[in-house]
C-alpha cells in the first residue's frame, strides 16, 4: 500500500508546484488544481 501513498503525495506535490508557478494562465492553474484533487483522492482511498 506504499505505492498509493507515493503516488497521493507525489500528485499533490506536482500541484502544488504547478500552482506556485502558474505563469501561463489558464491550462497551468486548472492542471494543478486536478492534480491537487487527484492526489488528496488517492490518499483519502488509502484510508
Amino acid at each position: 500500500m506504499s505505492y498509493q501513498t507515493t503516488l497521493g503525495w507525489s500528485l499533490l506535490t506536482s500541484g502544488l508546484v504547478t500552482l506556485f508557478l502558474w505563469v501561463l494562465p489558464g491550462s497551468d492553474l486548472l492542471w494543478g488544481a486536478l492534480l491537487l484533487v487527484l492526489g488528496g483522492l488517492t490518499l483519502y482511498v488509502r484510508q
